[in-house]
Parts: C-alpha cells; structure tokens; sequence
C-alpha cells in the first residue's frame, strides 16, 4: 500500500493547493469518503462540503462549493467550483456559518438532515480553528 496520495485541489482561479499527504476526506455527491494511497479508481461530483487532508505537518481544511473528485493511479484531484481556506474567510462569514449551521441542526427532522447539519457545523468549526492557529484573529 502506498503511504500517500498525490492532491490537487483546483479553482477556476488558481491551484490551491499540490502536495503528497497521507490522506484526504472528500464531501461526495453521496457522503464523505477517504482517499488514501493505492486507492481504487473513482469519479464522483462534490456537495458543498469540507476537504480535510491529513499531511505530515498536520491537518489543513477546504472549503468547497462542488465540483467534481477524480481518484486515479496518479492520485486526487479535485477541481472545485469554489475553494476557501481559513484564511480566504473573514471572522463575521465564518461565525455567520457556524450559527446557520447549528439552526440547521435544531431545526433538522430526521437522521439525515441531522447528520448533515453536524457535518457541516463541524466543517465550519474546523475552519475556524484553523484560522486562529494560523495566526488570524479568528477565534470560538
């Protein structure tokens, strides 16, 4: 099994990110799922969602709008119809987000729509984490 994946995270506005890391969690059109090295070959659109990548220098979150995921021998690429990291975010949008999200979350009927709700809380909260370790003045 390989240790890692090759990663190319695309906007139309530029590459965001090109790097070898140990694993990467993709939102899918039907859930989240995990590229690791030698994976099978796959291609799936992308929901709204997070892209966590778990690299040697620890984990980086994205923010992605959709798009498309690619898994090939090569590795992953995801060509996002709009990437954000912590840092493309300001205070005021991402606690705007955080505090949708857990509306979302008490309002949510079932299974479902609960699981995605606390999926995307904790997305927004990683992010805002991450940009406060990044030295942003972002904080919980």
């Amino acid at each position: 099994m390989a240790e890692s994946v090759k990663l190319e995270i695309v906007s139309p506005e530029k590459l965001i990110l090109s790097e070898d890391v140990r694993a990467v969690s993709v939102p899918g059109r039907e859930g989240y799922f995990t590229v690791m090295g030698d994976h099978a070959p796959l291609m799936t659109t992308l929901k709204p969602g997070f892209v966590t990548v778990a690299a040697s220098d620890g984990n980086r979150t994205f923010y992605v709008k959709g798009g498309f995921a690619d898994v090939a021998p090569e590795g992953l690429t995801i060509l996002a119809e709009e990437a954000k990291t912590g840092d493309d975010f300001d205070r005021a949008e991402i606690e705007a987000m955080i505090n949708s999200a857990r509306e979302e979350l008490e309002q949510a009927s079932d299974i479902d729509a609960k699981s995605a709700a606390q999926a995307a809380l904790d997305g927004w909260m990683n992010l805002m984490m991450e940009s406060s370790q990044m030295g942003n003045t972002v904080q919980i």
